[in-house]
C-alpha cells in the first residue's frame, strides 16, 4: 500500500470507495492512481541503538503490467537496482525496515547533503551494489562509527 501525495501521480487521481474488510468501519474513499515511469529512490530511517542510518535504494518506477483493480490506494510498481534479489539482501543486512519513503523528486545527492548536515549514516543501495563488498561496508561503518564516537 501507498500512502501518499497525488502529486507523484501520472494522471489525474480518482476517488474510489472500496471495502475496508478490517475493524467493523465504514468503507472509506480512497484516492487511487500510479506514479509515472522513471528514477526514484525508496529511504529508510532506522535506530541502530547508537545512530540512525538512512537506507537509500536507488529504483526504476515502471507502469504495472495489467490493471490492478483490487488495489485500490496509490500505487508505484518498481525495479530495485542492481536486481530485487540483489537489493533485498542489501536492504536486509543494511536493517531496512518496513515502511519506506517514496520519492521521484528527490535524488540520492539530496539525501547524502541531508545526512552529512545531520550527521546520519548513509547506505546506499545502487546499480552497482555487489553483496559480498556491501556487507564488507556494513562492518566499515560500524568500526567507524564505534571509534568516531
Amino acid at each position: 500500500m501507498l500512502e501518499t501525495c497525488p502529486s507523484i501521480a501520472a494522471a489525474k487521481p480518482a476517488l474510489e470507495v472500496h471495502a475496508l474488510g478490517i475493524g467493523g468501519k465504514a468503507d472509506p474513499v480512497r484516492l487511487v492512481f500510479t506514479a509515472p515511469d522513471g528514477p526514484a529512490i525508496v529511504a529508510s530511517l532506522v535506530d541502530m541503538g547508537n545512530r540512525f542510518r538512512m537506507i537509500v535504494n536507488e529504483i526504476d518506477v515502471i507502469q504495472p503490467e495489467q490493471p490492478l483493480p483490487r488495489l485500490p490506494v496509490a500505487r508505484a510498481v518498481w525495479l530495485p537496482r542492481p536486481s530485487l534479489k540483489v537489493a533485498a539482501a542489501a536492504w536486509i543486512y543494511a536493517g531496512g525496515a518496513h515502511h519506506t519513503s517514496f520519492s521521484q523528486a528527490l535524488t540520492m545527492e539530496h539525501l547524502e547533503d541531508f545526512t552529512e548536515i545531520a550527521g546520519i549514516e548513509l547506505i546506499r543501495i545502487n546499480a552497482e551494489t555487489r553483496i559480498r563488498q556491501f556487507r564488507q561496508q556494513l562492518r566499515w561503518e560500524e568500526v567507524a562509527y564505534t571509534r568516531n564516537n
